[in-house]
């Protein structure tokens, strides 16, 4: 088969090799399926360059969800060939290639009327954002919340998300292209912060008091003005490290006044606890179902596309999420 391959560690659109390479072994709980989409993360950018809180030892096929009809299924897992469904993959068998292989346990079943490219779109950044606003940060309805990177994959499911819990968002992003998107998304305020002071503007929308919410995927100088803005017993979630840049956080600050600073690392929840995972997606893919959601794409890229898809994702180039069909 086709794949997309990291023979070592590094920037992906430097390292990766096309090949043709042999079909991943299928093992206990495992599915294989015929790829027919799969969604660019920074996670993934993250894993290649060995800087992801999951290590995988070279070589690999990157890729860590996606969708496509069943080939086979080991005995434990009850799928019929053919059925569509979409998941996270099992290293080595990532979704950079023309098959994958998905846990079995974790698969979702996906019915012919579900487009797979929404299905891989949905699944890492509005599984993300469920865990981050809903299990992790109890977000309630009414309340206050200011995205960052709100144009993003991961910011644009969270605004949508908690748009439709019923909060005031102020969705932040980098520059007027980026900012009409958040308001075709619903955003009640947006912030261009390569041009307004981001402090500045959002204490001022909120009449000095800050925001209860803070969803943030950058980190650097982001989070050190975001810590700013959340008010008197908020949270602040952190999502990533988009900057490249980990913040060091001042607990004085925090101390005195009273906010949390919550962790959000969805995929952890695979081994230590599964039962939230499985109802996260059991609820996006009914909202998905039901044209509750849409998640945002930006572009659909091919093999050849693929890196640069990855190099542009890292430069933060895109507007929603950047998807591969094989086909």
């Amino acid at each position: 088969m086709k794949a997309w391959q990291m023979p070592e560690l590094g920037d992906p659109w430097e390292k990766m090799t096309l090949s043709e390479v042999a079909p991943p072994d299928l093992a206990e709980g495992v599915v294989r399926i015929a790829v027919e989409a799969t969604d660019l993360n920074f996670a993934d950018i993250l894993q290649c360059q060995g800087n992801y809180q999951v290590k995988l030892e070279p070589p690999f096929v990157p890729g860590m969800g996606a969708a496509g009809r069943v080939l086979e299924a080991a005995p434990d897992i009850d799928l019929e060939v053919g059925q569509r469904v979409v998941g996270p993959t099992v290293a080595p068998g990532g979704g950079y290639a023309e098959q994958a292989l998905l846990l079995g346990e974790q698969v979702t079943k996906l019915s012919d009327a579900v487009d797979p490219l929404k299905a891989v779109a949905l699944h890492v950044t509005y599984g993300t954002a469920w865990f981050g606003l809903h299990h992790r940060g109890h977000l309630q309805p009414g309340e206050t919340v200011l995205v960052l990177a709100a144009a993003g994959g991961v910011g644009a499911a969270a605004l949508e998300l908690a748009k439709i819990h019923g909060c005031w968002v102020v969705a932040a992003a980098g520059s007027e292209q980026k900012c009409q998107v958040c308001r075709q998304l619903g955003a009640d305020e947006v912030v261009d912060y390569d041009s307004e002071d981001l402090y500045e503007r959002v204490m001022s929308l909120t009449q000095g008091r800050g925001v209860d919410v803070i969803y943030d995927p950058v980190g650097g100088r982001y989070f050190d003005i975001a810590r700013r803005l959340v008010a008197w017993e908020g949270r602040i979630l952190v999502i990533g490290f988009a900057s490249g840049d980990i913040p060091n956080a001042p607990m004085n600050h925090a101390l005195v006044k009273n906010y949390t600073i919550v962790g959000v690392h969805m995929g952890g929840y695979r081994q230590k606890d599964p039962t939230p995972f499985n109802a996260c997606y059991g609820t996006l893919y009914e909202m998905l179902i039901a044209d509750q959601i849409d998640p945002l794409i930006d572009r659909v890229v091919g093999f050849e596309n693929l890196p640069q898809g990855l190099k542009d994702l890292s430069e933060r180039r895109s507007k929603g999420r950047i998807v591969f069909t094989p086909t």
